[in-house]
């Protein structure tokens, strides 16, 4: 009796910032990296952007406006920074943050309890975007900032998105985009490839994850062609609004 031919190795390729990798490898990299950087994370948000990044947020939270009784999913969010602003928007209602990276959301829950927000409605899962833990039809709104782009396939996390989220649930995401105004891309490339790695080498001890960061953002979709992607997820009447610029940008779109 011949033993069965072992199954074929998948030969698909994916981008690990400006590298080329198999995709089944990406993943792991990915937690990899997160696990090394959580400690310092939100520090380094805060000095990577001068602090820009928390008008970012503000006005994620303002887009999501958020209802009592609403169940928000925030997916990449591990060290809880949009859950709290959610639940500081509206305490009647629930958040579940879900991340691939456990060491993300040990702070999250460390920063949590320092804040007395260790309750019934804040919720840490550990979980994959691209094959989520939760039933279909369960939120009412679903966030992600500065998550997608880490995601192997973004499409599959996009229908992932629209299949937990109810009709007329929402979907809403946060992520460096392409700079949209003239002179600024040039100064925006500069600061990316030379500031930022060297505050990650200096600050987070990291230079490596940190000039990936500043490659992942040139890798991502421009603006128009993720609204395209969310559409052929299901996610109908996608849109996008430009912030400083185009440096970042909010997606949203509706599951009809």
């Amino acid at each position: 009796m011949t033993e069965p031919a072992p199954a074929p190795e998948s030969t698909e390729t994916t981008h690990f910032g400006f590298a080329t990798v198999p995709a089944a490898e990406k993943t792991g990299r990915v937690q990899r990296l997160f696990e090394g950087v959580a400690g310092r994370y939100d520090l380094m948000n805060d000095l990577m952007s001068g602090g820009i990044h928390r008008l970012w947020k503000r006005a994620l939270i303002d887009r999501v406006a958020p209802r009592p009784g609403w169940r928000v999913l925030d997916l990449a969010g591990g060290t809880g920074d949009i859950a709290f602003r959610l639940l500081k928007a509206q305490p009647a209602a629930s958040v579940v943050v879900c991340d691939l990276t456990p060491g993300m959301l040990a702070v999250g829950r460390d920063r949590a309890t320092d804040r007395g927000l260790f309750k019934a409605n804040l919720q840490w899962v550990a979980g994959n975007a691209e094959a989520l833990p939760f039933p279909d039809r369960s939120v009412e709104a679903v966030t992600i900032a500065f998550g997608l782009r880490n995601v192997t396939r973004p499409a599959v996390a996009l229908a992932e998105a629209r299949r937990v989220l109810k009709p007329g649930g929402r979907f809403f995401c946060l992520e460096f985009s392409h700079v949209a105004l003239p002179l600024l891309d040039r100064l925006y490339d500069l600061y990316s490839f030379s500031v930022l790695p060297w505050l990650g080498e200096v600050v987070a001890k990291d230079r490596a994850s940190y000039q990936y960061l500043a490659e992942s953002i040139r890798r991502f979709p421009p603006q128009a062609a993720l609204a395209q992607m969310m559409e052929q997820a299901g996610l109908r009447r996608a849109r996008f609004e430009n912030l400083s610029g185009g440096i970042a940008a909010i997606h949203s779109g509706w599951r009809i």
